[in-house]
């Protein structure tokens, strides 16, 4: 969600059920908990495009393995299915959520949307956990393997589990906004996950916010501002050297 954004004349529409469409004709969704939308009002769709599948230059990796902070709603790992998908190259994906929406949120958000028919993502709602479920009761974690795509989803606190090391060619670093969910956008946190890059890999953020650019610095990575999706004016990418 942005946290700098520039106001827009048009916002989307809320349909119903509480999802809202977006002005790029994707979807996302309010959550409750955080209070804010699950991806960008002004084009979640866009945002997942620019900000993270060609901001980390996954668009371009002959076999791209993509770590997410974030799961969310699934936009930005459908984007990157359908990128991935429309080039034949393989893809490896691990993300990390939390609080995992029900199924039939992700199912109609996702409904016609970019990767939405790829095999890979009705397995993966196949799988999905049912509605309602306690945290104990959740699995640790999901692994689906369909279409060339392997993906991973760890229910699982990002802030204590366990991560890979120098694994990925592409971090999403998606939390909710540093106002609503500043645990994820600290020092000490964007060191550690900043570790699962491999040498070269890129972090890809919506945020702009100069303590997030100070704490990828400080984290060793060579952080760079770019022109944001609809709704910001920056966005920033960050690359592991070396």
């Amino acid at each position: 969600m942005p946290d700098d954004a520039s106001p827009l004349p048009t916002l989307p529409d809320a349909a119903p059920g509480g999802i809202l469409l977006t002005p790029d004709g994707s979807r996302t969704a309010h959550n409750a908990r955080f209070g804010e939308a699950y991806g960008s009002r002004h084009g979640a769709a866009a945002q997942a495009r620019h900000v993270f599948v060609e901001g980390t230059g996954t668009h371009a990796h002959p076999a791209p393995r993509v770590l997410e902070v974030g799961f969310g709603l699934g936009v930005n790992f459908r984007a990157t299915v359908a990128d991935a998908a429309a080039r034949g190259a393989a893809l490896a994906y691990h993300a990390f959520e939390f609080d995992p929406a029900p199924r039939a949120l992700l199912r109609e958000v996702g409904n016609d949307g970019q990767g939405a028919a790829h095999p890979v993502w009705e397995a993966l709602l196949s799988a999905w956990p049912e509605a309602g479920l306690s945290p104990q009761d959740l699995p640790q974690e999901l692994q689906v393997q369909a279409g060339g795509v392997s993906v991973t989803v760890s229910f699982a606190d990002v802030l204590t589990a366990p991560l890979p090391d120098a694994w990925a060619s592409a971090l999403y670093l998606d939390g909710f906004s540093p106002s609503r969910n500043p645990e994820v956008w600290t020092p000490e946190f964007v060191a550690r996950v900043a570790r699962t890059l491999a040498p070269g890999g890129v972090l890809g953020t919506y945020s702009a916010a100069g303590h997030v650019r100070r704490a990828l610095e400080a984290a060793g990575l060579r952080v760079e501002r770019r022109p944001g999706a609809p709704g910001k004016r920056e966005c920033l990418r960050a690359v592991r050297e070396g």
